[in-house]
């Protein structure tokens, strides 16, 4: 199977860190459509970097954005919902036994139009207020500590199968997943 390279972050302005890790799963998702690339190594490394990009926001960029007052409750607690319904779609696709299927082309589809949707709301609704309300030093801090968390993530191996399940369970219990209705 082939290594793909997902990135170790460093140090930055988490803005830039998180775009960064926006192109790469932009890019992972053109060899997920692509049928002569090696699918299976390109569906573990785009469920690591989710997994690890996702849990890093949350845990970290969400709250201390929130803290400033650069998102409102609302826009972070939208984020973690899109990142719940991302995760859905990656576990529909790593539960998937073959990559050369409808199946998993039908999956592909369904998992990049959420992390598609996803990227670019969380573009206009959560980066730039990060950028507009955060000073530089501020947001070089948060990026420190997003890429060491992300890299923490990616190197323990976040996201086999069992942990993408655990993950979808536990935002299913906490409320993050909906059944299609709408509440607000």
């Amino acid at each position: 199977m082939t290594v793909i390279d997902v990135g170790h972050l460093v140090s930055g302005d988490v803005v830039d860190l998180i775009l960064a890790d926006h192109v790469r799963f932009e890019a992972l998702m053109r060899q997920l459509r692509d049928s002569s690339s090696d699918r299976e190594a390109v569906r573990q490394a785009f469920a690591e970097l989710h997994v690890a990009h996702a849990t890093a926001e949350e845990e970290l960029v969400y709250p201390r954005l929130r803290r400033r007052d650069a998102i409102t409750d609302h826009a972070a607690e939208h984020g973690e919902e899109e990142h719940a319904e991302g995760n859905e779609a990656l576990l529909a696709l790593l539960e998937l036994k073959g990559t050369d299927t409808q199946a998993f082309d039908d999956a592909v589809e369904a998992l990049c139009k959420a992390v598609n949707h996803h990227l670019a709301e969380e573009e206009l609704t959560i980066l730039n207020p990060a950028r507009d309300e955060v000073g530089p030093q501020a947001r070089a801090e948060l990026g420190a500590a997003f890429a060491a968390r992300r890299n923490e993530l990616l190197a323990q191996g976040c996201a086999s199968l069992e942990q993408v399940r655990a993950i979808v369970a536990a935002a299913e219990r906490e409320g993050l997943l909906d059944s299609g209705e709408e509440w607000e």
